[in-house]
């Protein structure tokens, strides 16, 4: 496992997180526990969690699974969310002041612990003023409730405006932002990336696998059933997979991760995770998993050394397709320059 600083911050964390979303929905609590034991075992130190995750169990597990082994607290770098809705009120949802410190409150107290090393705003809420949020933020770690703060599914823009509005008033500023990044869902390159770069902040990449699509489970001719993201929700399943399935560029990337699997003897998955684990600014990759197996095999991937030509190769089939403007050739070539000059 490598280590690296979560963004700009002094805490280190490995560069393979843990993420909970299954715990009490697809892992049972005993197999929640064991997927911890794993993981701890393995090297892993970073945890991440969120209230709405199988609406607080996700928490409570954890937090059982720390009162039940002290030294576990001591290594272990916790982060959790709020935003989304915890009941039926208005003020139950989003940003404000009022909402999140009654759901940091609710989260401390389902973990069992006094301080949340990492405390992220879920998403976007287009109706409390960024101002409020960042000062409760501010507040929470001026409190001793949190050590740090960052952010999940926030456009470059809203990233951007968060760090300068911080800045500004002096407060706190944030160190990490969450979002969905892998081999079949790279737009965020374009503004998520460089904006992040820019600010020092650390990625956090969530569903690094593609829903499963570069785990090797699905295939051009058998869509998913059973144990898969897809397969559990026929309905919707079927429609995400038809429309994956339509696109000939989702085949060449996974043709090309199975085959560089079949090189190295891995797994596609761990092939996947590797080449976003290199990735610019990414401080490391969420792992979802259902199972202590699953969690081995995603885990291996720490040990897996891709070449430069391999990665090179998985970014060119991958490359995000853009329009001629603002992201294309023309256009990228109109925000650089030659530092000797001249035409």
């Amino acid at each position: 496992m490598e280590y690296r600083t979560l963004g700009a911050s002094g805490a280190v964390v490995s560069n393979y997180a843990l993420g909970t979303m299954t715990f009490g929905a697809e892992a049972t609590e005993e197999q929640s526990h064991a997927i911890l034991d794993g993981y701890l075992d393995a090297g892993g130190n970073f945890i991440d969690t969120a209230d709405v995750y199988s609406s607080g169990v996700s928490e409570e597990i954890i937090g059982r699974w720390l009162a039940a082994r002290a030294e576990a607290r001591d290594r272990v770098v916790l982060a959790t969310k709020g935003r989304f809705p915890m009941g039926q009120s208005p003020n139950d949802v989003g940003t404000s002041r009022r909402h999140l410190n009654r759901a940091l409150d609710d989260s401390l107290r389902r973990l069992g612990v006094e301080q949340i090393d990492l405390y992220q705003l879920h998403a976007w809420d287009p109706i409390t003023p960024l101002e409020e949020s960042l000062r409760f933020l501010h507040d929470a770690v001026s409190s001793g409730k949190i050590a740090y703060y960052g952010f999940s599914n926030f456009l470059g823009w809203q990233l951007t405006k968060a760090v300068h509005l911080a800045r500004a008033h002096g407060w706190s500023a944030p160190v990490t932002l969450q979002p969905q990044y892998s081999l079949l869902v790279r737009e965020i390159e374009s503004e998520i990336v460089p904006a992040s770069l820019d600010a020092g902040i650390g990625l956090l990449p969530w569903s690094p696998l593609g829903g499963g699509w570069l785990s090797g489970k699905y295939t051009r001719d058998q869509p998913p059933t059973g144990a898969t993201r897809l397969g559990e929700n026929p309905e919707r399943g079927m429609e995400a997979w038809e429309a994956r399935n339509a696109d000939p560029r989702t085949w060449e990337i996974v043709d090309a991760v199975h085959e560089i699997a079949g090189r190295h003897g891995a797994s596609d998955a761990q092939v996947a995770l590797a080449w976003l684990a290199e990735q610019p600014a990414v401080t490391s990759v969420i792992l979802g998993v259902r199972s202590p197996e699953q969690l081995a095999d995603n885990l291996a991937a720490a040990d897996l050394a891709l070449t430069g030509a391999e990665l090179s190769r998985l970014s060119e089939v991958s490359r995000p397709r853009v329009g001629v403007y603002p992201y294309g050739p023309m256009a990228q070539e109109q925000r650089s320059r030659k530092i000797a000059g001249g035409r």
